[in-house]
């Protein structure tokens, strides 16, 4: 299950669809929902918050009091004022002193606090992820989900890294103004009559910038996309020779993606300019009014140099706004997004009250079982049937039929649709999912291994293994012998999904991992599939030690590794049309028996016209 601080977020912003995301509700400038939600992260972290909008704060008021010192110092001196100029002098020392270490604190607070943020948040995504349904990981593209872990979570980063600096703008903007009215509100004002022209070209420049920043985020989610499917199917793509035209394909993506991008980097810098255009506006007006007055008599040098010092830094703070803005918009944006993905309900949970499977017996029984991926599209159709103890089960078809469905539920990786599956006398819906993982086991047809030493895969859901029980588990499987051939035996570091072995030592890891986790319940779906003739003897070796005191299901295309099955299922259009022992089937004539005489040939062809027989 998630942690606790993805059950404090906020209520749901609407239905999730990461395939579809609604750009207008996603690209909203500011929204309290989603800065709510924020809020709930920073909670945990109020103290360092705390410090750095503190530390911000400190480094503001010492920024805006800078030019008011300088300008004072200016007229000490022009005063020939000795002490006062040395008691000023040793001021401007603190403030630039208290400065820097303002300026230290703020930046490490803020990242310190981005960090732990982040931390928690790609925590609870990555959390939420595991406990989603798999129809939802089934009809969701990879290249999407890689895009909120990573590039949302960096916006948001970014942001974060930021946002404290946004109080200290605002500070510093307000204060300067502050300082320009008291000192001489003619220029002040006519310094502040520059902030119209400013408002004016950001309400043209927003609608725009909007459009334009939700293109840069769809084309990077495209390109992402189409780069993470592209990579991990790299063998198919090289075996057909696809790499020029899958080229070709990309580079579309990525041109268009680099064309959104560059036109979101214009918009995002073209207040720059702006900024400075009104920053030397208003320099030569202070300049040209007050050096008049300067001349004149009526204004003090040093408020002059005040006045110019102070403009310079005036714009800056607008500039940084500018800048922070873009960022929040992207913040916003990926905001949405993050919590689209921690907002996918978990339709696979334990229910209030749920029992273990400690000591129940090891059966499985179907019960008028009818399912489907989609609504209205059912892959299974009223299947009952019921497997007692340490009974070996082959469940056998053409494909498509529903076999793999129907071990997908005994696993409970899926709800029915309608019936009911019956592990150990209990509806799964009822069990705890720990306890019945523990209790079923699965070796798939393409095994998956992880990074990790050959000793780590093989334990993998058994941390309390022992060295020796690894070794054990291997040699009954008979896995003992090419791993000792390798390098460093159980020590061998596997390569990504092991494909530093071949596909039937990887099957033969599984196998032994299988073992030792040592479930009740077995389920292998087509676990042979890609096993070769002398490598299957082995197999079939191991499998007696598999299947011993186990109750097993077993899905196989070769139909001469479950003959000797206590009970075997023929499967079609996802109803059952036979069911019994081998000789039984044999006798029997339906399609069972010519799928065994015809072992050689097309499941699915020999099943186009096969009798319907029951």
């Amino acid at each position: 299950m998630t942690d606790g601080f993805v059950a404090t977020a906020a209520p749901r912003l609407r239905k999730a669809n990461l395939g579809t995301p609604d750009d207008e509700e996603i690209f909203a400038s500011f929204d309290t929902r989603i800065i709510g939600r924020f809020l709930a992260f920073l909670k945990p972290h109020r103290a360092l918050l705390f410090g750095a909008q503190s530390a911000v704060l400190v480094s503001s008021l010492t920024s805006v009091a800078t030019p008011w010192i300088i300008g004072t110092v200016v007229n000490a001196a022009v005063a020939r004022d000795v002490a006062g100029l040395q008691r000023l002098l040793i001021v401007f020392a603190l403030l630039v002193v208290v400065n820097a270490a303002s300026n230290f604190c703020d930046q490490w607070l803020t990242s310190r606090l981005a960090q732990r943020v982040i931390f928690d948040v790609r925590r609870g995504m990555f959390a939420h992820f595991q406990d989603v349904a798999l129809t939802f990981m089934d009809k969701t593209h990879v290249g999407r989900i890689m895009s909120r872990l990573q590039g949302d979570v960096n916006a948001l980063q970014e942001f974060l890294e930021s946002s404290t600096g946004a109080l200290g703008d605002f500070t510093t903007l307000f204060g300067y103004a502050v300082i320009l009215l008291l000192m001489d509100w003619r220029l002040g004002a006519l310094t502040l009559a520059t902030i119209p022209a400013l408002i004016a070209v950001r309400a043209v420049w927003l609608p725009y910038s909007k459009a334009t920043f939700r293109r840069a985020r769809d084309a990077s989610s495209v390109a992402n996309g189409a780069l993470a499917e592209n990579i991990n199917g790299v063998r198919t793509v090289q075996e057909t020779r696809r790499e020029a035209m899958n080229f070709e394909l990309y580079e579309e993506k990525a041109r268009e993606n680099f064309r959104a991008q560059c036109e979101s980097a214009w918009l995002a810098q073209i207040m720059t300019p702006t900024v400075d255009i009104l920053t030397g506006i208003a320099m030569a007006c202070i300049i040209v009014v007050g050096g008049n007055e300067v001349l004149g008599g009526s204004l003090a040098v040093g408020v002059l140099v005040t006045f110019i010092l102070s403009v310079q830094r005036f714009f800056e703070p607008v500039r940084l706004l500018s800048m922070q803005y873009t960022v929040m918009q992207r913040a916003m944006a990926a905001g949405h997004r993050i919590f689209e993905v921690l907002d996918v309900p978990v339709t696979i949970s334990d229910k209030p009250g749920a029992v273990t499977l400690e000591d129940a017996p090891p059966t499985v029984e179907f019960d008028h079982v009818t399912f489907g991926y989609a609504p209205g599209r059912p892959i299974l159709r009223d299947i009952s049937l019921k497997v007692e103890p340490r009974q070996v089960v082959a469940l056998v078809g053409p494909t498509g039929s529903g076999k793999t469905s129907i071990t997908a539920l005994v696993h409970r990786f899926y709800d029915t649709t309608e019936g009911r599956v019956v592990v150990g006398g209990h509806d799964v819906r009822d069990v705890t999912l720990d306890s019945l993982g523990k209790m079923v086991g699965m070796v798939l047809q393409e095994p998956f291994l992880f990074s990790g030493t050959i000793e780590e895969n093989i334990r993998y859901n058994t941390l309390s293994a022992t060295r020796e029980e690894v070794v054990a588990a291997a040699r009954a499987v008979s896995a003992h012998e090419f791993i000792e051939r390798l390098p460093a035996g159980y020590d061998t570091p596997l390569g990504q999904r092991g494909r530093n072995l071949s596909v039937g030592q990887r099957q033969l890891l599984s196998f032994a991992r299988a073992l030792v986790a040592n479930p009740r319940i077995l389920i292998l779906d087509e676990a042979t599939a890609n096993i070769d003739s002398f490598t299957e003897q082995a197999i079939q070796r191991a499998l007696r030690v598999l299947f011993a005191g186990r109750t097993c299901l077993v899905i196989a295309h070769r139909l001469a590794t479950v003959r000797d099955a206590d009970q075997i299922i023929v499967l079609q259009g996802g109803r059952i049309i036979e069911q019994g022992p081998h000789e039984a089937l044999m006798t029997l004539g339906g399609l069972y028996a010519r799928l065994y005489a015809s072992s050689h040939g097309s499941f699915d062809d020999l099943a186009e016209g096969a009798p319907q027989t029951t």
